[in-house]
């Protein structure tokens, strides 16, 4: 596949998702204009690893059709911006990729109007939650009307009915965990799983694989892949978080430990004899930049990072290896062995 920020793999995607968008503007009153504005502006950016995975995989199999395929692609990215709208709002995060996300951006509007700052920011939240369900509701009529046969729309609908129902329920799973606390690692990577790794990886590659007519057992695997890929990069995201720098990420430094989250480095630490100093930096909204600098210290001292690391690279690793009997071609293959291969050289 071609790097993030090629257009060559993703070029038919993103015109689809333009077109579906920009067909929105001036709609039904200035409300209405306001959040398509705003879900063109979060829409805008990022790497389209889903369309790019959908239309690789759809080539690689012999699939024909690139404009419907395309239509498909462009639904994996409106479904991508309102699973991220929707979880901003969950995670009360006002920025995205360096610059105020949906919510951030009504909540601004409505105190520089002079509202009180909690109003500003209920506003700023209904709006993110009102933008996310209008990319979801497109992301189901773009595939309803993608051009495909009914047989192949139905099994797409299937499938993306599959990929909601079991996103929901890792988004509320991740919310509980964070309630409770004290969750083992295998419940965390199940909720990852569920949260990310079905919408993210198995849906899109499974959808391009569907387009291509493959058998179910082509099928089958490509959904195994997509799980160990999905959970591999989620366990990066994790690590990113606490480790990496806002400006590459795309979300608040610490974000997930000032909102004490339950995530897999968390729940390794927990088991480290370092949890006593690190339990009072989690959940903590007020880390400052020392705080957050020990943080860093005691979960390397720990062997956490250590631990997470190697974890990701080991998923990588059983990843590679379902993915070599599938025959995916040069680009769809080559990325999944670059990619998991940086993986280990990252641990």
């Amino acid at each position: 596949m071609t790097r993030a920020g090629d257009g060559a793999m993703t070029g038919p995607a993103d015109a689809a998702l333009r077109r579906f968008l920009t067909t929105r503007r001036g709609g039904v009153d200035a409300h209405d204009a306001e959040l398509w504005t705003a879900l063109e502006r979060a829409a805008d950016g990022g790497k389209r690893v889903r369309p790019r995975l959908l239309l690789s995989v759809h080539a690689a199999l012999g699939g024909t059709d690139v404009a419907v395929a395309a239509e498909v692609a462009a639904a994996m990215e409106l479904l991508h911006t309102a699973f991220v709208v929707h979880d901003d709002v969950i995670d009360g995060d006002r920025t995205r990729r360096g610059r105020p996300n949906v919510s951030g951006t009504f909540t601004d509007r409505a105190r520089r109007a002079g509202v009180t700052p909690a109003r500003a920011e209920r506003y700023g939240d209904v709006a993110g939650l009102l933008a996310g369900d209008l990319a979801l509701a497109g992301a189901v009529r773009t595939v309803a009307l993608c051009g495909a046969p009914p047989a192949t729309v139905r099994r797409l609908l299937d499938l993306l009915e599959r990929a909601l129902r079991i996103s929901a329920a890792g988004e509320l799973a991740d919310v509980r965990l964070s309630l409770t606390g004290g969750a083992d690692l295998a419940e965390i990577l199940t909720m990852e799983e569920h949260k990310t790794a079905v919408y993210s990886f198995e849906l899109p590659l499974q959808a391009g694989a569907v387009l291509a007519g493959a058998d179910e057992a082509v099928i089958a695997r490509l959904g195994e892949l997509g799980r160990l890929l999905g959970v591999a990069f989620q366990l990066r995201d994790d690590l990113d978080g606490v480790f990496g720098e806002e400006a590459d990420t795309g979300k608040p430094a610490l974000s997930d430990l000032r909102e004490g989250k339950c995530t897999p480095l968390v729940a390794h630490a927990r088991t480290t004899p370092w949890w006593p100093e690190l339990a009072a930096y989690v959940g903590d909204p007020r880390i400052d930049p020392t705080g957050a600098a020990r943080v860093r210290e005691l979960l390397t001292a720990s062997g956490s990072r250590r631990f997470i690391e190697d974890l990701a690279a080991s998923y990588g690793e059983v990843a590679r290896a379902v993915a070599e009997p599938l025959d995916l071609g040069a680009d769809l293959g080559g990325w999944v062995a670059a990619t998991t291969a940086g993986l280990a050289r990252a641990a």
